[in-house]
């Protein structure tokens, strides 16, 4: 079948329109929301049965075709290295007796530095260890990977090869794959043992070999933060549409973070069963070994992806093997992930629901990145974000400078509840992390929320005044009686100013003035269905009952649910689309328009099959892009991705060109000054150009 195209316009408050095209996306959804809510009572018994990864039959490993290593009659080394072995007359040697044969290159190579044979000894030792270790003779198999990883280190920075070596032979390449594969088989053999805890030194005997091994962690992280560790090359990804992956040296791992301290306020924010993208990187000794006494010494470190994609070893810079996927793969397939973003019980039991409620960090807290807080909408998830995640973080200008956190809330509740819940969250959060006020990065913060999740974001940045208040009555808050706590509770859902942390806002699919399938019908069955807390609706009764005629409309206090909020003819949009906004923060759209719709998505009105493009456009925002795809898939699709990547990007330029305007207001003016403000702006140069060439 040949996928249609479909023209796409993105306009930019500067008046300047831009026309693409992208093959349409899928139209199976949005069923009517009647109908949706219906199947919610077929659904509430279970967790979501989405699996993110599933593990391998055979591990991945670029050595299994060249090597045959997994073929009846294999392993074998490569025709290449036979042709290496005949021209030095060792053929028949390796044929009769390999360990003989390998000790006779070894004494051949101290002869004659020859990378060829250099490359044929790693090769050799390497499939002899496979055979080892497919007998059980560990400990002959950690020798030949030792020997190995030492020979492939050495032919890849040995100073004697650098006029040699040919970095568009194929050979350098499958070189690089023998040091990563053999690693990661000592690695296996390490783990296998307990051995492999960083932060501590090992000396690992094997046959006549001896390596010792010192490990260290380059990243944020302490020595004993991490549980275990898994292979990435143990898994294949399932549900995620993309795997983002660099080539070089080393081995991706999983690292399976420990529960912590719970004494520590910090915590909350992390997830239980939380793992991070680790590269495990091996410096090996590269003089001969009567040099070093016969020992092998090498240095195992952790190094974090995120942080840097390029080490130095031997004076040389070389990329890291990375994947910044499988390891969040392996945190989404966890039971305890999918038991928190269980998106049927937010919605029908919010009550249960609240006592997961809260801001969630899938990386470690980081003062000097800008956090992006996502929030998700009605029925919905933080999963609902990890793909959009997943695409952000591969670009190596986004995760340098950005931080990305989730929100997760009961989206059965009105979503002003939820906003008021947001605005709390997120200065206790503050308060943990930064309570001096001193993270610069904490006041540029950027929200994305996907349909509901829109407003809830949106009004983070509103300035209340009296108008929230007028919704519900036309009295003064003075007059209103009852308990304290729950006079105080009210008034700070209807009373309240900007989060001054928030610079920006995208919304994405989000019902401004409301989306039609929050119709009579659909709200009464929300009704029937949606369990709002009874500590919400108590409140909303006992408030009611102690101010006889106080109040407008009493079922926004007992009754109201997010069904509710999203009905076009409820009395806060019209309130929040007078509002007053913060001045300094800046708005953009990402709007779903299906080009061929079904009947019943027309229903909803031109747009993305629940939410009208009508209820979707905004007059205030910097940017709108239209996108042809329904209101559940939107904010995945790769127009909506790359959308926010420019908003991101055009943030940070922002923010860039205003430090550089305060450091001119700065500027010296004596001849002395100046001299030492060009030296510091070179410092800084050299500084940015370091960063460049070790994060990129």
């Amino acid at each position: 079948m040949i996928a249609k195209e479909t023209t796409h316009i993105a306009t930019y408050r500067d008046g300047q329109r831009h026309r693409f095209t992208s093959p349409l996306a899928s139209r199976l959804f949005p069923l009517q929301l009647a109908a949706l809510l219906s199947i919610t009572l077929l659904s509430v018994g279970g967790c979501s049965t989405v699996r993110y990864l599933s593990p391998r039959n055979v591990r991945e490993n670029p050595l299994t075709a060249p090597l045959r290593l997994i073929d009846r009659s294999g392993p074998k080394i490569s025709d290449r290295t036979w042709n290496t072995l005949r021209r030095y007359g060792l053929q028949q040697g390796y044929d009769d007796d390999a360990a003989v044969c390998l000790l006779k290159i070894q004494q051949t190579i101290r002869e004659n530095r020859d990378p060829e044979l250099i490359h044929s000894l790693a090769e050799l030792s390497y499939v002899e260890g496979k055979k080892a270790e497919s007998a059980g003779r560990e400990s002959d198999a950690l020798a030949h990977f030792g020997v190995t990883l030492t020979n492939s280190y050495a032919f890849l920075f040995s100073d004697e090869l650098s006029q040699t070596r040919n970095h568009y032979d194929p050979q350098f390449r499958a070189t690089c794959d023998l040091y990563n594969e053999s690693l990661e088989d000592t690695l296996r053999l390490l783990c296998k043992e307990s051995h492999l805890k960083p932060g501590q030194t090992y000396r690992v005997k094997a046959n006549d070999q001896e390596f010792v091994i010192q490990t260290q962690m380059r990243g944020k992280w302490s020595s004993d933060e991490f549980d275990h560790y898994e292979f990435v090359s143990d898994y294949e990804i399932q549900t995620l549409r993309s795997k983002h992956t660099t080539f070089g040296l080393g081995v991706p791992m999983i690292a399976v973070r420990k529960s912590k301290n719970k004494g520590d306020t910090r915590e909350k924010y992390y997830p239980e069963g939380l793992s991070y993208a680790v590269t495990a990187m091996m410096r090996c000794t590269t003089p001969p070994l009567e040099e070093t006494g016969g020992v092998n010494t090498c240095v195992l470190e952790f190094f974090d992806p995120l942080q840097a994609n390029q080490v130095k070893l031997a004076d040389h810079w070389v990329p890291l093997e990375t994947d910044l996927t499988t390891p969040l793969a392996f945190f989404l397939d966890t039971p305890k992930f999918r038991e928190r973003n269980h998106e049927t019980q937010g919605l029908i039991n919010p009550a249960d629901a609240s006592i997961k409620r809260g801001v969630y960090m899938l990386e470690p807290y980081d003062p000097n990145r800008i956090p992006v807080l996502m929030v998700h909408g009605l029925w919905s998830s933080p999963r609902t974000w990890m793909d959009m995640f997943n695409d952000l973080r591969s670009f190596a200008e986004i995760r340098e400078r950005y931080q990305f956190w989730f929100y997760l809330y009961p989206s059965g509740q009105p979503f002003w509840i939820s906003a008021t819940q947001l605005r709390s969250d997120l200065q206790d959060l503050r308060k943990t992390f930064d309570p001096l006020n001193q993270d610069s990065t904490m006041d540029q913060m950027v929200l994305v929320g996907h349909s509901m999740g829109g407003l809830v974001s949106r009004m983070q940045t509103i300035d209340s005044g009296d108008d929230f208040w007028g919704i519900v009555s036309d009295q003064p808050k003075e007059k209103l009686l009852g308990e304290e706590a729950q006079r105080m509770k009210l008034v700070s859902t209807l009373y309240f100013h900007p989060n001054q942390s928030v610079k920006r806002v995208i919304t994405i699919g989000t019902p401004h003035r409301g989306s039609r399938f929050a119709n009579d019908m659909t709200r009464w069955l929300a009704r029937k269905v949606i369990k709002l807390p009874q500590i919400t609706t108590a409140m909303g009764e006992s408030l009611v009952d102690t101010n006889p005629n106080y109040f407008r409309d009493t079922e926004l206090l007992t009754m109201a649910n997010a069904i509710d909020s999203l009905a076009p003819e409820s009395p806060i949009f019209p309130v929040m689309l007078r509002a007053k906004y913060a001045p300094d923060v800046k708005y953009h759209n990402i709007i779903g328009v299906l080009s061929d719709p079904t009947l019943l998505q027309k229903k909803a009105g031109r747009g993305d099959g629940v939410v009208s493009y009508q209820s979707a456009s905004m007059e205030d925002t910097e940017s709108e892009l239209v996108v042809d795809a329904d209101h559940t898939k939107i904010h995945m699709t790769g127009q909506a991705i790359f959308e926010v990547r420019r908003i991101l990007l055009e943030h940070l330029q922002e923010i860039d060109a205003s430090d550089r305007i305060a450091l001119n207001e700065s500027t010296p003016t004596t001849d002395a000054d100046r001299i030492g403000q060009q030296q510091m702006d070179q410092l800084q140069s050299d500084e940015r150009k370091n960063t460049a060439t070790i994060t990129r």
